[in-house]
């Protein structure tokens, strides 16, 4: 192999590389100076994430078994002996180089026909020398040349050197080696790959194994999600560290040996000079290593800053278009991008500097060493030609092949971190194992549940007392009902029972025996439970009845379904008790899932029979349905209830009050009914609601008969739909009754556990899944928007050819030397030396400022596109409507990711990517047309081999990036086993079914195994034909040369050029082709992007279109309005809402949380748009009105008014967008406000900075600025939602004037909840489940005697 090909790997990298230091450490191998740089690189970024790898390397490997360990030591041995296979090529490369020149040595010498060749020495001719001595006289005839005959000869042989044969013999020598690395290189990965293939199977069957058998808690501060990540991503990290990586770290270290051990043995004088050079490199790759992580940081901080004014705006949204600052935000951004652009532009600055200076470095070792080199051979005649590029080659692999040993240290290190979590999860003991044997059974179980002052906290909130001193008995055979609003521990009480967790203090008794003295498994089968949100899981019918009990009978079945009512809705079904559920039980309606799990829970037969809401969720005819089966199935077992709905509890035999984690009360329902305590009020409040409901659904019902014949079906889906949210309300409205424990939300006010990891990560998982695919962008579009740009990207392609052309001038300078040492005459010879070794630093001196060139244009290039693509995006993202912010997929965070890694990802398919395209173009370009002018017909036969090198480069720097992409596909059963099990974990434990789990995850592992082992072979084979390819093609190329050189006389030096030129081009080619992942990646990124950009707003904020009129009154009619937000179809808000405002007056929203005040606001505001009816202001629909025209005459106020990171003057001035506001204004607003006096007792007056949201301020503080702010752009119409609920009396004084104050002449929205800020409105509107149900003045109202005379009355908070 000319080993010009090695050097030139390690050129070319730095060359391609300028671009991506950034993702250096996964870059294929190249150099050991690009290489190096990752190191540090690695160092700096390495430090944050590797938080602790307490595992020993070797403990990597503590699964594995006695053969594993065999199949890694041949793996090894084969690994070591393949790396000594390059430097061993080198000996045979100095012999066949030597054979060459001897060879045009002898040409030369009997070129000169005064010489002849006599019995193998190289001799005068005879009847020259006789001549001479003729006569004396002549002596003045005779001319130099006859001087020169007089001295005899050096012995030159001659006439045995049969240059076919000798090179038929090398060719064998490097066809032999080749085979041996084919052969080597298969065995070394197939076996280490088999080997980890093997340790991973297991690691991950001990892993699920352990996690199924953790206790409850443990699952409450791991994140679902989390553990899913560990089981594939970090179990693949372990996996990189322990198979192929260690092999090939293995041959690498071997190769980087051996070569330096060529380089001392045949020549320490020219190894120490060449490696007395490298600290230049050395120093170099550091410093660009520093300067890289450096600015990298630099650029990063400063897109820091905009990221977080995107931040800031994207999680302000509402405020931002309520104020129409849109534009305004876009330019603030901007201004934030121009200093990281400028960082990322002398990034690639001195990148191209680095890269530039490497080669320079590089081409003066070159000169260096052939200049002193050439001395050796020529003038003291201690090396051959041979010995000289022995060494020279021999550094050069060894320094080399260390480079690319060390991206191998970074996947052992990520292998290490990541064991560290998993195995120590695998060592960990589970505080309750549920698996495990010990506990004693009892013979009779009575039912007798007793709590002994339990005091509980969830092991995820510490801080939160959950139960304080619980007692409470539960006598056997009776009905106990649990009653009390959310968080008050009732759920908890639940979990307890069934051992989920252990109490901190207290015990739970279950006939006067403490359960924790209790076997687990048979504990828990005496338990049936019934939950809110049963699980079902993935499979059939009948299997998830069997869930409840193993090896139950078909007649079990049947019995149990029809105990539940279930049995003749799955008669029903086609396919009977065979239906699958669907994922989650996801194709089966509400009831029909309760049935089912009622059907399961009574096929175990259960003593206790746990019901945590279990009616809750179902409409009324569901529900009946349900309740009956449960009253049917309660009969003489322990039953503990928990329910909102009175129907579901006033039956029970004893109904226990819970608050703040104590049994308050106890009793029959009429006792508690008298005690007037905490059940009494739950009741009053239920029934109101219910008595309204009935009201609305009788009108429903004639409307309904109306409508016969036309979409029944809908108004049925509709009712449902309604019914739900009413139920899922009506939880609410009973937490909230009780003062303490408003729930903050209120929303759907969330049941106090409910919200465990498990459900958090289910989200964050389902953010995950959807990712929908997009098809990648069209290079031209991407082009498109880098168009203004076009004369850097040439000047940088015309930087990239230069550079491209680099490496065919080194092979002709290289062989170039080689030719000289074959000239006889020598001074003739040291000339030309000299001047090739100046030639060699002129190519460095070139390429330094062509590598400058291309670094700086492209980088300026690119900058200045992404920043152009995130502004783009950025103003895109603040057109959308309102309702596209709701999606869990647009969340702040995963915009302003987009806006970070998308517009950056992009730049890989222009800028460096065409330097990179052109440069290896020019380069294999130039190296075929050079190659073709020297030889044509040794060209050809290289060529043959060309696409194989191609391939074999582009799948070594492929194979880099690791094969545990492929893997994932393999996983995803498995994974699907484990996600399910691992999300339901309360379920399976509640079933005592983690055993099953377990084993069905094991089996689902024999596939990934498989494929494993199979693509340990396939790999194996690639990576031995990708190593052995150039050894074949030089044993081929090199025979065919020595045919030429003899039989038609070419020079050579000319078989010597062809090679290296061909195959380092083709090495090149490969190399870049392997960078194609950057580029798929950048079009899918620039697709997702221009999805966002080519997206049509619902409602626009940028467009011109819709009405606007000059004297805008503030007359507001909804009529019939129905919404549901697009995130929860199924909820219903507005539900028909009538009610009108005219210019001017007052209207005060009242009613509980959730009942849609704040939504009809949000309708106000072109938020939203209504389902059905619509909006009229002035007499004209809101969805023709132009947007911002609209926004622009509305003032808000809301409940936690956000404020913007700027001075109190900037905030204020945000309430008008449109216009330059002076100082006169803001202190006028601020005075209506009664913000000034506090103003000017600050430091800084209003250049005060408010903190971030307005941090700094009070919420009084901070609740004026808002109103100045909404003073401040003199709206028609006034929104205050909640304006004074979060502050204190005093505050509350203050901003209550300013408010009454903003009112005069203006129509008002308020909406309160303290009754007191709204009896002087004109119009109170009670607000009940998305309809007004009574409306008037605060004295008509109080007259109707209805719902807001009761609130009144009883001075509950509304909500």
């Amino acid at each position: 192999m000319p080993a010009g090909s090695v050097t030139l790997q390690s050129i070319k990298k730095l060359g391609q590389e300028n671009h991506s230091y950034e993702v250096s450490d996964e870059e294929p191998a190249g150099s050991y100076m690009s290489m190096s740089a990752s190191k540090g690189d690695a160092k700096a970024s390495g430090n944050t994430e590797q938080q602790a790898i307490r595992v020993g390397f070797f403990q990597l490997f503590r699964f594995s078994t006695k053969r594993d360990i065999l199949m890694m030591m041949v793996g090894s041995m084969c690994a070591v002996l393949h790396g000594s296979a390059q430097p061993l090529m080198l000996l045979v490369f100095g012999l066949l180089t030597d054979t060459f020149i001897e060879y045009d040595v002898e040409l030369n010498e009997l070129m000169d026909d005064r010489k002849e060749c006599v019995n193998g020495t190289i001799q005068w001719k005879r009847n020259y020398t006789a001549g001479l001595n003729m006569s004396q006289s002549a002596w003045g005839i005779m001319n130099n040349s006859t001087w020169e005959m007089l001295t005899p000869l050096r012995e030159l042989p001659c006439g045995n050197l049969d240059i076919e044969y000798e090179m038929t013999k090398f060719a064998f020598y490097y066809a032999g080696i080749g085979f041996a690395v084919f052969l080597l290189g298969y065995l070394q990965i197939s076996l280490w790959v088999m080997a980890a293939a093997r340790q991973i199977q297991l690691i991950r069957k001990t892993y699920f194994g352990k996690v199924m058998r953790m206790e409850i808690g443990w699952f409450d501060c791991t994140s679902v999600g989390e553990l899913n990540t560990r089981m594939s991503d970090d179990i693949n990290k372990i996996n990189n560290a322990i198979a192929d990586q260690v092999a090939i770290f293995l041959q690498r270290f071997t190769t980087f040996v051996c070569g330096f051990c060529v380089g001392f043995v045949k020549g320490w004088k020219l190894t120490l000079v060449i490696v007395a050079a490298s600290p230049l490199i050395g120093i170099a790759t550091g410093l660009m290593a520093l300067f890289v992580a450096k600015l990298t940081g630099l650029e990063l901080q400063a897109y820091a800053k905009a990221g977080a004014v995107a931040d800031e705006v994207l999680s302000s949204i509402r405020t931002v278009a309520a104020f129409g600052g849109e534009k305004k935000e876009v330019d603030r951004y901007d201004k934030n991008l121009v200093s990281a652009q400028q960082w990322g532009i002398r990034k690639g600055l001195i990148m191209g500097f680095f890269t530039g200076y490497m080669w320079l470095i590089i081409f003066f070792c070159y000169g260096l060493a052939f200049w002193y080199g050439s001395g050796l051979v020529v003038d003291t005649q201690e090396y051959t030609p041979g010995t000289l590029l022995q060494v020279f080659f021999g550094v050069l692999i060894a320094a080399m092949n260390l480079g690319q040993a060390s991206p191998c240290l970074q996947a052992f290190a990520a292998g290490r971190g990541a064991a560290t979590t998993i195995f120590e999860t695998i060592d960990r003991e589970p505080e309750i194992d549920c698996l495990s044997e010990a506990g004693y059974k009892l013979d009779r179980v009575k039912g007798d549940i007793e709590f002994h002052n339990v005091t509980f906290h969830y092991p995820s909130r510490p801080e939160v007392k959950i139960l304080d001193q619980l007692s409470v008995a539960v006598k056997p055979g009776e009905t106990t009902a649990f009653v009390g609003p959310s968080g008050a521990g009732k759920s908890t009480a639940i979990q307890l029972i069934q051992r989920f967790y252990d109490p901190k203090e207290g015990m739970v008794t279950l006939d006067g025996h403490d359960i924790r003295g209790l076997n687990i498994q048979w504990l828990r089968s005496l338990i049936g439970i019934v939950e809110q949100e049963p699980v079902l899981f993935a499979t059939t019918i009948a299997e998830n009845i069997r869930y409840g009990r193993p090896g139950v009978t078909m007649e079990d079945i049947i019995t149990a379904t029809k105990e539940a009512n279930a049995y003749n809705f799955i008669m029903d079904l086609p396919q009977k008790f065979d239906t699958l559920v669907g994922e989650g039980g996801g194709q089966m309606s509400g009831g029909q899932k309760q049935r089912i799990a009622i059907a399961r829970a009574l096929v175990r037969n259960p003593r206790i029979l746990l019901l945590d809401m279990a009616t809750s969720a179902l409409d009324n005819e569901s529900e009946a349905v349900v309740q009956e089966a449960l009253d049917k199935v309660r009969q003489g077992r322990t039953t503990i209830s928990i329910a909102h709905r009175l129907s579901t509890i006033k039956n029970a035999d004893v109904i226990v009050g819970f608050e703040h984690g104590r049994a308050v009360e106890r009793g029959k329902h009429n006792e508690l009914l008298e005690r007037k305590g905490v059940y009494f009020t739950l009741v009053t409040l239920q029934s109101q609601g219910d008595k309204a409901l009935n009201e609305k659904a009788r009108e429903m019902a004639h409307t309904e008969e109306e409508l016969e014949g036309r979409n029944i079906s809908r108004a049925g889906s509709y009712r449902d739909s309604l019914r739900a949210s009413i139920r899922q309300r009506s939880r609410s409205q009973m937490s909230n009754l009780i003062p303490d424990s408003v729930s903050s939300t209120g929303d759907l006010g969330p049941r106090a556990y409910s919200l465990s990891q498990s459900e958090k990560s289910k989200t964050a998982a389902a953010v995950e899944d959807e990712e929908e695919p997009v098809e990648p962008a069209p290079v031209a579009r991407i082009l498109k928007y880098n168009r203004p740009e076009w004369p850097y990207m040439l000047v940088g392609s015309i930087g990239a050819a230069v550079n491209g052309g680099v490496n065919p001038v080194y092979s002709l300078l290289f062989s170039q030397i080689l030719a000289t040492f074959s000239i006889p005459d020598p001074v003739k010879q040291r000339n030309e030396i000299d001047g090739i070794c100046l030639f060699f630093v002129m190519v460095g001196v070139i390429s330094f400022f062509t590598q400058m060139l291309q670094g700086y244009a492209f980088s300026k290039s690119g900058e200045l596109l992404t920043r152009r693509l995130r502004r783009l995006g950025f103003q895109a993202m603040l057109g959308q409507e309102v309702g596209w912010f709701d999606d869990h997929r647009n969340s702040p965070g995963a915009l302003t990711t987009r806006l970070a890694t998308d517009a950056s990802q992009v730049q890989g398919a222009t800028g460096s990517q065409i330097g990179m395209i052109v440069d290896s173009l020019t380069n294999i370009g130039v190296a075929i047309i050079m190659s073709f002018y020297f030889s044509w017909k040794l060209t050809m036969v290289i060529l043959g081999f060309l696409p194989f090198i191609v391939l074999s480069a582009g799948f070594q720097a492929q194979m880099l990036m690791g094969f545990a992409k492929q893997d994932k596909a393999a996983m995803e059963t498995a994974g699907r086993i484990s996600g399910e099990a691992l999300n339901n974990i309360r379920t399976i434990a509640g079933l005592g079914k983690e055993k099953v789990f377990v084993q069905m995850y094991e089996a689902q592992l024999h596939a990934p195994y498989d494929a494993a082992i199979k693509k340990a072979n396939v790999y194996g084979a690639c990576y031995g034909f990708a190593q052995c390819i150039v050894f074949f093609t030089n044993s081929a190329s090199y025979r065919f040369g020595g045919y030429l050189v003899r039989q038609e006389g070419l020079h050579f030096s000319m078989v010597f050029r062809v090679i290296s030129a061909i195959i380092t081009g083709g090495q090149a080619l490969g190399r870049a082709s392997s960078y194609t992942p950057d580029y798929a990646k950048a079009k899918i990124s620039a697709a997702r992007f221009f999805q966002l950009l080519d997206r049509d707003p619902l409602i626009s904020v940028y467009s011109d279109k819709g009405k606007k009129w000059d004297n805008f009154q503030g007359n507001i009619e909804f009529i019939d309005c129905k919404f549901t937000y697009p995130t929860r179809p199924d909820i219903q808000v507005l539900n028909g809402l009538n009610v009108s405002v005219k210019p001017g007056q007052t209207l005060a929203f009242v009613g509980s949380s959730g009942c849609g005040k704040s939504t009809s606001v949000q309708l106000l505001e072109r938020f939203y748009d209504p389902d059905e009816g619509r909006v009229l202001i002035d007499g004209h629909n809101s969805t023709h009105v132009n947007v911002p025209f609209l926004r622009s005459k509305i003032g808000i106020v809301s409940q936690e008014p956000i404020l913007f990171d700027c001075s109190i003057a900037e905030n204020i001035k945000y309430g008008d967008n449109s216009r330059e506001i002076s100082m006169n204004e803001v202190i006028s607003a601020a005075k209506k406000a009664q913000l000034h006096s506090f103003v000017m007792s600050l430091p800084e007056k209003y250049d005060t900075n408010v903190g971030a949201q307005g941090s700094q301020l009070s919420r009084g503080q901070k609740q004026r600025i808002a109103i100045a702010r909404a003073i401040i752009r003199d709206p028609k119409i006034l929104l205050l939602d909640e304006a004074t609920s979060a502050l204190d009396t005093e505050s509350e004084k203050t901003v209550q004037d300013a408010l009454d104050k903003a009112r005069e002449g203006r129509t008002c929205i308020v909406i309160a909840h303290r009754l007191s800020t709204i009896q002087n409105s004109e119009i109170i509107a009670v607000m009940s489940r998305g309809y007004v149900i009574e409306k008037g003045t605060h004295n008509h109202l109080m007259g109707l005697k209805g719902a807001y005379y009761k609130l009144v009355t009883t001075g509950a908070p509304i909500s």
